[in-house]
C-alpha cells in the first residue's frame, strides 16, 4: 500500500534559522522548498527530508537520517574541515575509532546537527 509513495525523513529543530545556516555551511545542503509556515525541504539525490520547528528538537537518542556515501572518508574529511564533530561511541557490539564504526560489510559514522539530531554518514562494502 505505501510502497508506491514517498518517503520524507523529519527532523524537528527549535531554531530555524541557526539549523539552516548549519545544514548550508557545515553539509553543503540548500533548501530546495520553504513551506507556508517556514519548514524547510531538502532534496539529496533523489531523495528529501524535512526540517520543522518543534519544541521536542534533539530529544531522541537515536540516529534521525542517514546519508549514503561511495567515500566514507572524504567526506568526513571535508566535513571535519568545516567544523562538523563527530561522535565516540562504546557501546558494547558498536565501537568508534576516529569516529568510524566498522560492522561487517558497512562503516558509519554519526555527527549531530546544531539542533541535537544525530545523523549518520554510511559506506557500504558494495561502494568502495
Amino acid at each position: 500500500m505505501l510502497c508506491g509513495l514517498n518517503v520524507l525523513p523529519t527532523l524537528p529543530v527549535s531554531n530555524m534559522e541557526r539549523a539552516k545556516k548549519f545544514y548550508a555551511e557545515k553539509l553543503g545542503l540548500e533548501p530546495d522548498e520553504t513551506t507556508p509556515t517556514g519548514d524547510l525541504i531538502f532534496k539529496c539525490n533523489g531523495s528529501s527530508f524535512f526540517l520543522y520547528t518543534s519544541q521536542y528538537a534533539g530529544t531522541a537518542k537515536n540516529t534521525a537520517v542517514t546519508f549514503e556515501t561511495d567515500n566514507l572518508d572524504r567526506d568526513m574529511r571535508e566535513m571535519r574541515n568545516k567544523g562538523v564533530v563527530f561522535e565516540e561511541y562504546d557501546m558494547g557490539d558498536l565501537k568508534t575509532v576516529n569516529g568510524v564504526a566498522t560492522m561487517q560489510d558497512i562503516k558509519s559514522a554519526w555527527f549531530k546537527d546544531t539542533e541535537g539530531n544525530i545523523i549518520a554518514i554510511t559506506q557500504r562494502a558494495s561502494h568502495r
